[in-house]
C-alpha cells in the first residue's frame, strides 16, 4: 500500500515555474525598453504598439487555449503553447526594427495567450475547491516574481553582453521548462501513477472535471453570461496594471531621470510588493471561505478592497516628486491591485468547474483586451503631454468603475445554476 504522496504539490511547484517563466518572458520588453528603443530609433509611441502587439494574439488565444484545453486536456496544450513561447522569446532577442519586434511580439502572444487558461484547467483538475484562491494567488505571485527578477537581469545582462541575451537565455530556460512538463505532467490524478490512495481522495474527482475529447457541457453564451461582470472588473484592474507591466522601468528613467541600475532597482521594489499581494489575496480569499462558507464575500470582498487601495495609493503619485514617495506608493498601489489575482482567478473554477479553461480563456480575454489599448494610449499621452503621471489619473477613472462592476460578480453562482432556471428565475438570483 502506498504511504501519502505529495504530487499535486509537485504539481503546484511546477505551475508555479511555469508562471514565472511566462512573466520573464513578457516583462523582458519592458526592462530592456531603455536601450532597445536607443538602438531601434523608436518612439513612445512606437514603443507603446510594440508593448501593444502581443495583445491583439494574446486577446484571441485565450478564448481559443481555453476551449482546447477544455476539449483536449491541458498537458497537450501547453505542450505546444512551450514551444512557440520559447521560440518567440529566442526570436524577440534577433530582432532588427519594429516589424520584427512586433511579429516576435504576436508570436508570443499565440503562445502565452493560450497557456494560462490551459493552466487554470490544470489547476482545477489539480486543487480542490477550498485552495484554488490559494494556488491562483500562489501561481501569480510567481509571475510578478518574474516581473520583479526581470529588470535587475536584464540590467546584469545588458553590463555583461547586450539586452538581446536576456531573451534568448529565458528562451532557452522556457525550453527546459518544457522538458519537466512533458516527462511529469499527468491531466488528472487518476492517471499517476505516483498518488496514493490518500491523497487521492483529497483532490478532486474525474467526474467533477471536464474529460479532454468530451464536447462542452454548456454554451459559450451561457458561460459568458456568468463570467461578464467578472472580465468587466479584470479589464479594468489590467489596465491600470499595465502601467507596471509595460512603463515601470523606463517611467522611472525618463520622468524620474534615473540610471538603468536604479532604474531596475526601483522597478524590482515595486514588483516584490506585488509578489507579496498574490499571496496574500488568496489566502485572504480562502480564509474568509473557510471561516463563513460566503463564496460571494470571500471573492468579491476582497476584491473590492483590492482595487479600492489601489486606487487610493495611485493619487500620491499625481502630485509627488519625490522618488522615495513615489516608489513606496507605486509599491503598494501594486500590492492592493495584485489582492485581486487569487480570487478573481478562483472565479471561472467557481462558476464553471467542468469549463473552467473556458471560462478563465474568457476572463484573460478582458485582460488582453486592456494590454492591446493601454499600452497605445500612454504612449500617445506621454509624447502629446509630456506627462507621465495622466496615464495615472486614467486609471483611477478605471478602478473605480472596477469596484462598481464587482457588485455584479456573484461567485456562488453557477453555470449549472442558470441552465437549470427558466430566464425570469435566472434574473431573480442574479439580483
Amino acid at each position: 500500500m502506498k504511504t501519502q504522496s505529495h504530487i499535486s504539490r509537485n504539481m503546484l511547484i511546477i505551475f508555479c515555474a511555469m508562471s514565472f517563466i511566462l512573466y520573464l518572458d513578457r516583462v523582458n520588453l519592458a526592462a530592456a525598453a531603455g536601450p532597445l528603443k536607443a538602438e531601434l530609433g523608436l518612439t513612445n509611441t512606437e514603443l507603446g504598439i510594440a508593448f501593444s502587439a502581443f495583445g491583439y494574439t494574446y486577446a484571441i488565444f485565450q478564448l481559443v487555449g481555453g476551449w482546447v484545453a477544455d476539449r483536449f486536456g491541458a498537458r497537450r496544450t501547453i505542450i505546444v503553447c512551450g514551444i512557440i513561447w520559447a521560440v518567440a522569446t529566442v526570436c524577440t532577442g534577433l530582432i532588427g526594427g519594429l516589424v520584427s519586434l512586433c511579429l516576435a511580439r504576436l508570436l508570443l502572444g499565440i503562445g502565452e495567450g493560450a497557456a494560462l487558461p490551459a493552466q487554470a484547467r490544470a489547476i482545477t483538475n489539480w486543487v480542490p475547491k477550498p485552495k484554488r484562491g490559494m494556488a491562483q494567488g500562489l501561481t501569480h505571485s510567481f509571475s510578478r516574481l518574474g516581473n520583479a527578477v526581470a529588470p535587475p537581469l536584464v540590467a546584469i545582462l545588458i553590463a555583461w553582453h547586450s539586452w538581446r541575451a536576456a531573451f534568448i537565455a529565458v528562451g532557452i530556460l522556457s525550453a527546459l521548462w518544457l522538458v519537466v512538463w512533458l516527462v511529469y505532467f499527468k491531466e488528472t490524478p487518476e492517471e499517476h501513477p505516483g498518488v496514493s490512495d490518500a491523497e487521492l481522495a483529497l483532490l478532486p474527482r474525474r467526474e467533477n472535471v471536464q474529460e479532454g475529447g468530451d464536447s462542452l457541457p454548456h454554451s459559450w453564451w451561457t458561460i459568458l453570461r456568468r463570467m461578464r461582470a467578472t472580465i468587466a472588473v479584470y479589464f479594468c484592474m489590467v489596465w491600470s496594471n499595465t502601467l507596471f507591466f509595460s512603463w515601470m522601468p523606463i517611467f522611472f528613467m525618463q520622468s524620474l531621470n534615473l540610471d538603468i541600475k536604479s532604474s531596475a532597482l526601483y522597478s524590482s521594489g515595486v514588483f516584490f510588493a506585488g509578489v507579496l499581494g498574490d499571496l496574500t489575496g488568496g489566502v485572504i480569499s480562502d480564509f474568509i471561505l473557510k471561516r463563513t462558507g460566503r463564496l460571494a464575500l470571500a471573492r468579491q470582498g476582497v476584491i473590492t478592497i483590492s482595487l479600492l487601495g489601489g486606487l487610493i495609493f495611485f493619487i500620491p503619485v499625481l502630485i509627488s516628486h519625490n522618488v522615495i514617495t513615489i516608489a513606496l506608493c507605486l509599491s503598494a498601489a501594486f500590492f492592493f491591485l495584485e489582492l485581486t489575482i487569487g480570487p478573481i482567478w478562483a472565479v471561472p473554477m467557481d462558476v464553471a468547474p467542468k469549463t473552467a479553461g473556458t471560462a478563465s480563456g474568457m476572463l484573460n480575454f478582458g485582460a488582453a483586451m486592456a494590454t492591446i489599448i493601454s499600452p497605445i494610449i500612454f504612449g500617445l499621452m506621454i509624447d502629446m503631454t509630456g506627462s507621465w503621471t495622466l496615464p495615472f489619473a486614467g486609471a483611477i477613472g478605471f478602478l473605480i468603475l472596477g469596484i462598481i462592476f464587482t457588485q455584479w460578480i456573484r461567485p456562488d453562482i453557477s453555470v449549472e445554476d442558470i441552465s437549470q432556471h427558466k430566464p425570469a428565475e435566472t434574473q431573480s438570483l442574479l439580483g
